[in-house]
C-alpha cells in the first residue's frame, strides 16, 4: 500500500510502499476514502510540541481524521460488517477503568494512544483501527465533508459545550481558520451571537457567510475596545496558535466571562493574574472529545446545522499542504484521498 511516512522530525514524509497491516482481534482494517489535515499533524510532524515530540512512534504514519470502509474484522469485532463506513478520531482507545474514563472524561485517558501518533494512523491507503472507537458515518454525509469533524469539529464542540454556551450569549471566535469555521457555526447552532475575529478580510467575510452577526479585524484596537464597551462576550473561543489572538480575547471578555483555549502555541500563554482576578473570567481547556461528542457533532452535519469546507488533494500532495499550513495559506481544510 502507499503510504506517507515521518522518518525524521522537521522534515518532508517520504512516500513509500509497505505491507497492508493485518488487524488484531480487537480492531478492524480500513481502506482509506480520505484522511484530513490538522494542525495538530503540523505539530507532530515538525515536533514542535514536546509533549508531542516524546510520544511519537518512529516510522510514524500520520493522520487522525479518517473515513474509510471496513474491509477485515478481528476476530473479537461483531459491531461492524465489513463495508460500514466508519470514522476513525484522535483518540486511537481508551482503558474504560480508569477514574478519569469513570467519569466520562475518555478523551483524557492516559492509556488509549493517539491515532496518528503513538500508532499508525490515515495518510495511507490502508490502516487498522480499534474497532470500539471506529464510528459510523451517517449516510447523509459525504466522507471528505466527515472527516474535519472527527477532530477540528468535536474539539470545538467541546470547547463550547464545556464553556456553556447558552442561547442568545454573545461567543466571540478568535481564528476563522479550519476549526473556527466550524465554531461559528456550532455556536450559532447553539442559538449564541457570534463574532467572528481574524486579519484576514476573506477570512471575515467568510465567518458572516457562515452567521456571524459581526467579523472584526483583530489588529483594529478601536473595534476590539468597542466591543468591550457593548459589554464584552460571554465566552471567547481562540482556535489560533497566535499569543496575539489570546491576548485579544481575554481583552474581550465581559466579567465572568470564559476563555476557551483550542489553539496551541508553542510557547507558553502569559496571562496576567488581576485579568482574571479583577473580573472574575475563567479559562478552560478543552481535549478534542468523546466519542458520544463525535457522535453529536456528526448528528449536527447530518441534520444540515454544520458543514465543513473542505478541499481535496491526492496523497502525495501531502508535504505542499503541509507547507501551506506553516504559511497559514489554507482557510479552511484539506482532505488527503490516498486513492488517487
Amino acid at each position: 500500500m502507499k503510504a506517507a511516512v515521518l522518518s525524521e522530525f522537521g522534515q518532508a514524509l517520504t512516500l513509500e510502499e509497505l505491507p497492508v497491516p493485518e488487524p488484531r482481534d480487537d480492531e478492524v482494517l480500513i481502506e482509506v476514502e480520505v484522511c484530513g489535515v490538522c494542525h495538530s499533524d503540523l505539530h507532530i510532524v515538525d515536533g514542535d510540541l514536546p509533549r508531542f515530540k516524546v510520544a511519537t512512534k518512529p516510522h510514524l504514519i500520520p493522520g487522525h481524521e479518517v473515513v474509510g470502509r471496513v474491509v477485515q474484522r478481528g476476530a473479537a469485532v461483531s459491531h461492524l460488517e465489513v463495508g460500514d463506513r466508519v470514522g476513525v478520531p484522535w483518540r486511537h482507545g481508551n482503558c474504560g477503568t480508569c477514574e478519569l474514563c469513570r467519569e466520562g472524561y475518555e478523551n483524557l485517558c492516559q492509556q488509549g494512544g493517539v491515532t496518528g501518533m503513538t500508532v499508525d494512523g490515515g495518510y495511507a491507503q490502508f490502516m487498522r483501527a480499534r474497532a470500539s472507537h471506529a464510528l459510523r458515518i451517517p449516510d447523509a454525509l459525504r466522507s471528505d465533508e466527515a472527516a474535519p469533524l472527527l477532530c477540528a469539529g468535536v474539539t470545538s464542540y467541546r470547547a463550547l459545550k464545556k464553556a456553556g454556551v447558552a442561547p442568545g450569549q454573545r461567543v466571540a471566535v478568535f481564528g476563522i481558520g479550519g476549526l473556527g469555521h466550524l465554531a461559528v457555526q456550532i455556536a450559532c447552532a447553539m442559538g449564541a451571537e457570534v463574532i467572528g475575529v481574524d486579519v484576514s478580510a476573506d477570512k471575515l467575510a467568510f465567518a458572516r457567510e457562515l452567521g456571524a452577526v459581526d467579523a472584526i479585524d483583530a489588529t483594529d484596537l478601536e473595534a476590539l475596545k468597542a466591543l468591550r464597551k457593548r459589554g464584552g462576550v460571554h465566552v471567547a473561543i481562540v482556535t489560533s496558535a497566535s499569543h496575539a489572538a489570546f491576548d485579544a480575547a481575554l481583552q474581550c471578555l465581559r466579567p465572568t466571562g470564559t476563555l476557551g483555549v483550542v489553539g496551541l502555541p508553542a510557547e507558553p500563554l502569559r496571562i496576567p493574574a488581576i485579568s482574571l482576578v479583577a473580573s472574575e473570567a475563567r479559562i478552560i481547556g478543552s481535549a478534542v472529545g468523546t466519542r458520544d461528542d463525535i457522535r453529536a457533532v456528526l448528528e449536527m452535519a447530518a441534520l444540515g446545522q454544520l458543514r465543513c469546507r473542505v478541499e481535496i488533494r491526492p496523497l502525495s500532495q501531502v508535504n505542499a499542504v503541509l507547507d501551506e499550513m506553516r504559511r497559514g495559506a489554507i482557510h479552511a481544510r484539506v482532505v488527503l484521498d490516498p486513492r488517487t
